[in-house]
């Protein structure tokens, strides 16, 4: 049986985010990711898969070595879907800092 990973559900937790940080900048194989951790390889494993599931890192075969790198694609899948909350909430935030800036408390 084949599962679907949820993005949302991989990105909730701080590790793969932490992970989705390091290869932004650079790809990376999975040793050189661990390193950055206190825990067992095996666990960052896990978490590269689960990222590599939904598409969000994605692996290139280098001699021996799996680099992992982002996938600007769904990366950017990701950031259309969150964009109209974003604006959503900032629009909400400006409106009460400007009802908080003409606040004046009753003596």
């Amino acid at each position: 049986m084949n599962l679907r990973r949820d993005v949302f559900q991989a990105i909730a937790d701080p590790t793969r985010r932490t992970i989705l940080l390091l290869v932004a900048s650079q790809s990376m194989t999975a040793g050189a990711i661990a390193t950055n951790f206190d825990t067992a390889r095996p666990t960052i494993s896990k978490h590269l898969q689960i990222l590599t599931e939904c598409e969000l890192l994605e692996q290139k075969q280098n001699g021996r070595e799996i680099h992992y790198h982002t996938n600007a694609k769904k990366m950017k899948e990701i950031a259309d879907f969150i964009e109209p909350f974003r604006k959503m909430w900032d629009d909400r935030f400006n409106k009460l800092e400007d009802i908080m800036k003409n606040y004046k408390p009753s003596k």
